[in-house]
């Protein structure tokens, strides 16, 4: 399902980022039924992204208020809208909010040990939206190229995400390169760089991806992509000890919990199994429901259009998490979606799946069982 939500979002990107660089005047865009299950489908893959570190907890805020606020603007307007723009670059800055986010995405997505391997073009029923993806992003590399000053930073990035999440990571180290040599490229361009040329040599850390996160790093030192693969860099060098020391002191220093400590906790334990040393426990705490804040950040909607908009994301994610039963963040979100709702019922159900689903020791564990009693006893 993922997948195919990455190829509608896409899709939708890559459309908006070619019209502008057309001439005024183009034929009208539907946009009422199209955009908002891709915003709703987006909202949610923003939480899965930070989850699993993808993206900062800024970024993942800025996206959220704009994916928000283009959503209260479709609901205010059910009719056609014509797109006659004739700049590029606010556009494409616009579609990468429709794009993932590649950062952290290859132990995110193909080495994390609780997500499964997907090849993108393996789905049958999506053959299809991957060719069209392939049209347009080869449309827009060659209006890119065609630019006279080069194309925008934003357009080159917006291509390696796509190429990226294609698997086209010899094109994505293309567009991702052309990008960092620009003088406003940032840190997570050299990170993302360091990733497309860690994908397309099937998870080595070359020398060249080496150089790319250290100079991730050295614009940004908190950079956790980079510090991350600079760890599998000392493990794949036979240095484990180096790698987990290196994953360990970045914990360390960090206060509170960040979502992408998940990751760097997973990947340390695999390391201190094989050194024999002891494992570092979850800083996770319970989930939070996306609801409470979407409401709050939702201000411009009038309270119908919020209401809709809160159900619609509740019972996405209820629908999802029968297809995903394992996943305990999931139930723990939903338990609190429900809570907002007021449908307690539900919210203890909810709750007690998520009970049976963590292992004893987890410091949530308790918080959970307390929850439950708190609702079993009002």
């Amino acid at each position: 399902m993922i997948w195919g939500i990455f190829a509608i979002m896409a899709i939708a990107g890559l459309t908006i980022a070619l019209f502008p660089m057309r001439r005024a005047g183009m034929a009208p865009v539907l946009r009422a039924d199209a955009v908002p299950a891709v915003l709703v489908d987006q909202l949610e893959e923003i939480d899965r992204d930070m989850a699993r570190g993808l993206v900062s907890a800024p970024e993942a805020e800025a996206a959220r208020q704009e994916i928000r606020r283009r959503m209260a603007q479709v609901l205010r307007r059910a009719d056609r809208q014509t797109v006659t723009t004739t700049g590029g670059r606010g556009a494409l800055i616009l579609a990468a909010v429709f794009v993932p986010v590649m950062a952290f995405g290859y132990y995110s997505f193909a080495g994390a040990p609780d997500v499964p391997a997907v090849a993108f073009a393996d789905r049958a029923d999506e053959r299809a939206d991957t060719r069209r993806i392939a049209d347009l992003a080869g449309q827009l590399r060659e209006r890119l190229r065609a630019d006279p000053d080069g194309g925008p930073t934003d357009g080159w990035m917006l291509l390696g995400q796509t190429y990226a999440r294609m698997g086209q990571f010899d094109e994505a180290v293309t567009a991702f390169r052309t990008a960092s040599g620009r003088d406003d490229a940032v840190s997570a361009t050299w990170s993302m760089l360091a990733e497309a040329m860690i994908r397309a040599n099937d998870g080595t850390v070359t020398p060249d991806a080496v150089t790319a996160l250290n100079r991730a790093l050295t614009l940004d030192l908190s950079n956790p992509a980079a510090a991350f693969y600079l760890a599998i860099a000392d493990a794949q060098a036979g240095e484990v000890g180096a790698a987990h020391d290196r994953l360990t002191a970045r914990l360390a220093e960090t206060p509170g919990y960040q979502p992408w400590m998940d990751t760097y906790i997973a990947q340390a334990n695999a390391f201190a199994q094989t050194l024999g040393r002891a494992p570092i426990a979850s800083r996770a705490p319970v989930a939070r429901s996306p609801s409470a804040a979407d409401v709050a950040a939702a201000q411009e909607m009038s309270e119908g259009d919020r209401a809709v908009f809160i159900r619609s994301m509740v019972d996405r994610l209820a629908t999802r998490l029968e297809d995903e039963p394992d996943d305990v963040n999931g139930w723990l979100r939903l338990a609190n979606a429900y809570g907002v709702l007021q449908e307690m019922d539900k919210a203890r159900d909810a709750y007690l799946r998520a009970d049976a689903l963590l292992p004893e020791g987890d410091a949530r564990k308790a918080e959970v069982r307390a929850s439950i009693a708190r609702l079993e006893n009002p």
